[in-house]
């Protein structure tokens, strides 16, 4: 062996140590490393997708600011998102190849049914796509775009260092956290989005890789971008207690209203499912373009509408007017298919209505002591709690964004009412899971699945097994005993077949007990025929979930799984043994 290849025998053999210490829950320091590279990368896409679209924003649209579609001519407001939709139209009809789903929802698909892969073709559809509709004035936000691909970060880099499945899935974690974070520079807000909607659980072994990410995206982002958050709210809170009553009918109207946005998407998604994408996108430009007509203002993300609600500066009619128009709009957009995320239109309905309520309030002389921009605060957040079931996620956008601890005391209880008036009152479940469960899939959120996803096969795998062939001689059965195996590896007698089957090794042991001590050293024992029970086995990859493999055993009626992956190319290697009680074992303790 030359040097060189033993340098590269040595790297090889590292990477494979680490994959399968990654498989485990417990590897910090390499998923710390490797989250807060997916923070930076995902940092940088998301900088670049922002550049692109503000550029060219600042580009089309008229004065100062990037969302400024009220100022343009009435036929350039009607142009703008017809172009954009027979763009998008065409991208999908040629280069989409059936894949007509993207966003938040995309990504918690890709995590339940492809353990977190996310391909080439999906990301720079998402990419053009979104870029395509939010500057064609689409009512769609940019943070879903925004997470699908910091998600899509973490998953290249998962995949390009054939990571296990598990640690995939905790880098599409970190890649969502960093889409938040770098959306709304609020960096706590995006891990618990992520830990919340995204991952589903709470565990030191998550928090960490996805607390870098987060550091890592916003680090990139307020370098190129600055530090200030999204929106420009000064520090708030409640005057008087008397007020909480407000708060709650805040929430019980964002509850109802997020019901109502979650059921024109699923609605529209359902009716617009024979017809194909592009003639979705092509009926949406024209929905847009209709209501570009009469209420220009909820174009694009609308963050500066959002602006004006804090400040107070909308009257009773505009606040109305721009509800109801951004409601229905992003409903239309969202459920034709647009690739767009809805928690910027999410969170601009929920201003409108919280600065609508605290109007209304004060128009009756009804003694709320507070600023408008409060209440168009916490609707923002009640919004995101009723229509994503992410109050806790919405409680601490709302504290970075104010940098407040008063706003703590009403956004409790305005996004406890709101998710549970959305969830108990009108039945309805987070946006995400309502739009794969309009396009035909359901999302298994189990405790079971959850904790089998969280570790690789190679975490519970036993390792000592060696493969020998069908016969063996006494004095070879007896070396292959003294490398102390659990598990032997048999091929099949058959030279036609390729099949295996896994004996334990005590069972070889046993018999050789049984052969008198003169026994001819060259005496021929038969692996297949010696008292013993075994079990047919089939292969499954190194990066393989505790749950796929679960999977083979429930489902395709598999008896053991031999753990295999490629140590050089053309070359597999048997890595381990597993055995239905060994996943049984890893769920219980």
């Amino acid at each position: 062996m030359t040097p060189r290849s033993g340098w590269r025998a040595d790297l090889t053999h590292r990477l494979d140590e680490t994959r399968i210490r990654l498989a485990r829950p417990g590897a910090l320091l390499p998923l710390a490393a490797l989250g807060l590279a997916t923070g930076l990368l995902a940092g940088v896409v998301i900088v670049v997708f922002r550049m692109l679209v503000e550029g060219i924003q600042d580009d089309v649209l008229p004065g100062v600011g990037s969302e400024n579609y009220e100022a343009l001519p009435v036929w350039a407001r009607v142009v703008l998102p017809i172009s954009a939709a027979v763009l998008l139209a065409l991208m999908f009809r040629f280069l989409a190849k059936g894949l007509h789903v993207l966003g938040v929802a995309r990504i918690m698909e890709r995590l339940a049914f492809h353990q977190g892969r996310v391909s080439w073709r999906e990301f720079l559809l998402q990419f053009f796509g979104a870029a395509l509709a939010i500057i064609g004035g689409h009512s769609v936000g940019r943070e879903g775009p925004h997470i699908f691909l910091g998600a899509a970060s973490g998953s290249a880099i998962g995949q390009q260092l054939s990571l296990p499945n598990n640690a995939i899935r905790t880098l599409v974690g970190c890649g969502v956290a960093a889409g938040i974070a770098a959306s709304f520079n609020t960096p706590l807000a995006g891990v618990i989005f992520a830990l919340e909607v995204i991952l589903m659980e709470y565990t030191v072994a998550s928090f960490i890789p996805v607390m870098l990410a987060a550091v890592g995206a916003t680090a990139v982002s307020n370098l190129v971008f600055g530090d200030a958050p999204a929106f420009s709210v000064p520090p708030v809170s409640i005057a008087s207690l008397d007020a909480l009553w407000l708060v709650f009918v805040l929430g019980v109207a964002a509850g109802a209203t997020s019901a109502l946005f979650n059921q024109l998407i699923q609605s529209t998604a359902r009716l617009a499912r024979p017809l194909a994408i592009w003639w979705r996108v092509l009926i949406a430009g024209a929905t847009v373009a209709a209501f570009a007509l009469v209420v220009p203002e909820v174009m694009g993300i609308g963050y500066d509408s959002v602006g004006l609600a804090l400040d107070g500066g909308l009257l009773l009619s505009a606040l109305v007017l721009l509800l109801v128009g951004k409601l229905i709009a992003t409903g239309l957009c969202i459920g034709l298919g647009v690739p767009g995320g809805t928690i910027g239109p999410a969170l601009f309905i929920g201003a409108m209505l919280g600065a609508l309520v605290a109007e209304l309030a004060q128009a009756f002389s009804l003694p709320i002591a507070d600023d408008v921009g409060l209440y168009a605060l916490l609707g923002m957040g009640a919004m995101m709690a009723g229509s994503l079931q992410a109050p806790l996620a919405a409680l601490t956008a709302m504290l970075e964004l104010t940098d407040s601890p008063g706003i703590i005391l009403p956004g409790m209880l305005v996004v406890v009412v709101a998710g549970i008036t959305a969830s108990e009152v009108f039945g309805k479940q987070s946006l995400f899971i309502t739009m794969l469960r309009a396009g035909g899939l359901d999302y298994p959120t189990g405790p079971v699945f959850q904790a089998l996803r969280r570790l690789g096969v190679a975490s519970v795998m036993e390792r000592r097994l060696l493969r020998v062939a069908p016969r063996a001689g006494l004095s070879t059965a007896r070396k292959l005993l003294a490398e102390s195996p659990v598990y032997l590896l048999v091929d099949s007698d058959d030279e036609h077949e390729s099949g295996v089957s896994v004996m334990p090794a005590v069972a070889l042991a046993a018999h050789l007990e049984t052969l008198p001590n003169d026994a001819d050293a060259d005496l021929e024992i038969d692996l297949t025929a010696i008292p013993a029970e075994r079990w047919q086995a089939q292969p499954i990859h190194l990066q393989a979930s505790l749950q796929e493999a679960w999977e083979r055993f429930e489902d395709d009626g598999v008896e053991a799984l031999v753990v295999q992956g490629m140590n050089a190319p053309g070359i597999s290697r048997s890595y381990g043994v597993l055995l239905p009680e060994m996943v049984e074992r890893a769920y219980r303790y």
